[in-house]
């Protein structure tokens, strides 16, 4: 290659970074603004826990007081309580915490044993209960806003007449009872109880009371249940001071970000936090409210992250009813309508949040597809609301910072501008090596073709007509199997060329005519499309980060991933200048197959995103998308048999050489 040929196409790289830039950039301007899943019956046993400890660390004080039993009653119930813990946690499968676990459960009914003070209690309960849900995460929280109406209808059919109408704990029936029923109006009783444990004991009931256990009623009947319990002890004054309170504080909605913790917190330990009056009020509110924290997100991906959880919801209720086919259909629609818009934005703010996310949303539909209990399904619904729940919180105003912002939009243009870079400069690399400088005109032509197409399609997209989720899966799908279907032709020819001498024979022989006109054209579609597919893919990405605020943060990002890209492709044109011919070859077929087994698992798995392939997932494969591979079936097969398919050419051209 001659210095005034490798000066010319630095030149022109430069001007293809630059033009990026350019588009990314005026794009923004314009804008506006991996964890392995439970089986069912685990999930539902940890879960039980869970509230067991959540009870136990705030009714243990109604049972001793200064190591004396103050209560029978409640005092054989914690004991109970605590060896149920310690025998569900040694059930539980084996995972790396398990031991700890064990053993703090059986110190935490020791500790009930010797009538050990109450804060001890509370303070084991506790930490068990953190280790525990990051040892087996499960949701602890209901999928959607309980309906409050349904709680109040539930209650006086089946609840009021021992606890009274008012929740007093004085019903018609409660006179001819052994052990009084509780009265949910006692404020001071009421501030330990979380709304989790109000619904554990609604699930479970109290053995040796006349607390049944409404096990069968839905999830959602529970939960609308134990809201209305817990609302008793306040009054309309409280929520509607709890009201103003929520609207007006921003440091009260960041304490309280959603459902789970809502279900989870007690009004006492809010009190901790902000002072006991205004939490009883701002905890009546939403109680009375739940609604108020599901429309809290704002925004683009506040509705997304809404319509998500509704179709989810819908999909669940209708594979229910044993309509199959519209609850897969639902379930697509909560992923492409839903979740698909916000996955750039989440993806440069939180990469494996969204991994996670986008693989447990394709373990749905195929469990749908499975035929799996709508149980199990439901259990798996609300193991992804759980994540949705820290998407909302990673995606809320404000939560991003400026070092977050920078290193999002780098990582972000850094990633999807490799890939292409590669493949052009591979491109330009070869056409300079063979001598044919004419035929550069066509790789050039494509990658700025793909800029402004990229580009435009982001502006109709934006400001037209709208582009569907299945619209952008399908384009990244059948663009990355086609670039897949060039490179895996090109790195089997460039690999029968990797020996000088078979180099040689084919210049003089082919090459004029190989690299003709339709060659050249062939050559321009493979720019235009893994330029294009990158350039579409980063402006979603910096479109959404832009409307997060931190601009100039972004705009760093943005020219230091420009300035890295620009010295990759400096130092790969340098070094492929200074490669004799065959090993050139040779390390450029390489690149071609590695690109190829990339390009297929991610084809593949977009139009699995799509709807147009179904799933099989597979536990034992990571996720690793920078390198196209993804826990399914159908993306590992189609990189088995490209890697065969390159096996067998490779094969096939040392046998030809032996030949010669």
């Amino acid at each position: 290659m001659t210095n005034l040929g490798s000066n010319r196409m630095m030149r022109r790289l430069r001007g293809f970074l630059a033009v990026l830039l350019i588009i990314v950039a005026s794009g923004l301007m314009a804008s506006p603004a991996a964890a392995q899943a439970l089986e069912p019956a685990t999930a539902e046993r940890v879960g039980t826990t869970w509230k067991l400890l959540d009870y136990i660390a705030v009714d243990y004080e109604g049972a001793v007081s200064g190591g004396k039993v103050t209560s029978d009653g409640e005092y054989a119930e914690m004991q109970e309580f605590a060896a149920t813990i310690a025998d569900e946690l040694d059930q539980l499968p084996d995972r790396p915490r398990k031991a700890e676990l064990v053993r703090e459960a059986r110190a935490l009914r020791d500790q009930i044993a010797a009538k050990a003070p109450a804060a001890r209690i509370a303070s084991t309960s506790h930490k068990i209960s953190g280790v525990l849900l990051e040892a087996y995460p499960v949701p602890v929280a209901p999928s959607r806003a309980p309906n409050v109406a349904r709680g109040a209808a539930l209650f006086a059919d089946n609840c009021a007449a021992c606890h009274g109408a008012s929740g007093n704990g004085k019903g018609p029936d409660a006179a001819g009872l052994e052990t009084p029923p509780i009265a949910f109006t006692d404020t001071a009783r009421a501030r330990k109880r979380s709304l989790a444990a109000l619904e554990q004991v609604i699930s479970q009931g109290i053995d040796g009371t006349a607390m049944q256990s409404f096990r069968d009623l839905p999830a959602e009947d529970r939960w609308a249940l134990a809201f209305r319990a817990g609302a008793f002890a306040f009054s309309q004054a409280d929520v509607q001071r709890g009201e103003r309170l929520w609207q007006s504080s921003a440091d009260i909605r960041a304490r309280m970000p959603d459902l789970k913790a809502l279900v989870t917190t007690t009004p006492e330990a809010l009190g901790e936090q902000i002072g006991q009056g205004r939490a009883d009020a701002v905890m009546a509110y939403l109680r009375a409210n739940p609604e108020a924290l599901t429309a809290r997100a704002s925004g683009d991906a506040g509705k997304a992250i809404a319509t998500t959880r509704a179709r989810l919801g819908e999909s669940v209720d209708a594979y229910r009813s044993g309509d199959r086919k519209r609850a897969k259909a639902l379930a697509l629609s909560a992923y492409l309508d839903g979740f698909e818009p916000i996955e750039p934005l989440l993806s440069a703010k939180d990469a494996g949040l969204m991994a996670n996310i986008e693989t447990r949303m394709g373990a749905f539909r195929a469990a749908i597809g499975d035929g799996i209990a709508p149980d199990a399904l439901a259990t798996q619904a609300g193991a992804i609301d759980t994540l949705l729940d820290d998407a909302e919180r990673s995606l809320a105003p404000g939560a991003s910072s400026a070092v977050t912002t920078f290193a999002g939009a780098f990582a972000v243009l850094l990633r999807e501008g490799l890939e292409a870079l590669l493949i052009v400069v591979a491109m330009l690399a070869f056409l300079e090596k063979a001598d044919r400088k004419d035929v550069l005109r066509y790789v050039h032509g494509g990658w700025t073709s793909a800029l402004v197409a990229g580009g435009a399609t982001w502006l109709v997209a934006t400001y037209a007509i709208g582009i569907s989720g299945a619209s952008r899966e399908l384009t990244e799908g059948f663009g990355s199997l086609f670039a897949a279907v060039v490179l895996l032709s090109v790195g089997i020819w460039m690999h029968g060329k990797a020996q000088a001498g078979q180099w040689q024979r084919y210049i003089q022989e082919k090459l004029a005519r190989a690299l003709g006109g339709q060659s050249g054209w062939l050559l321009f579609g493979l720019a235009f499309v893994v330029v294009y597919r990158e350039v579409f893919e980063t402006i979603l990405f910096f479109a959404a980060l832009w409307s997060q605020g931190n601009g100039a943060a972004m705009l760093a990002g943005t020219v230091a991933a420009v300035l890295v890209l620009a010295g990759l492709a400096w130092a790969m044109l340098r070094y492929s200048r200074q490669l004799p011919i065959a090993s050139f070859f040779r390390y450029s077929s390489w690149l071609m197959a590695a690109l190829t087994v990339v390009l297929a698992g991610k084809g593949v798995a977009a139009l699995q995103e799509a709807g147009w392939i179904d799933i099989a997932p597979v536990s034992f494969v990571p996720r690793l998308s920078i390198v196209g591979l993804f826990p399914t079936l159908e993306t590992v097969a189609a990189q088995i048999l490209v890697l065969l398919a390159l096996v067998l050419g490779f094969a096939v051209n040392r046998r030809r050489v032996a030949a010669d």
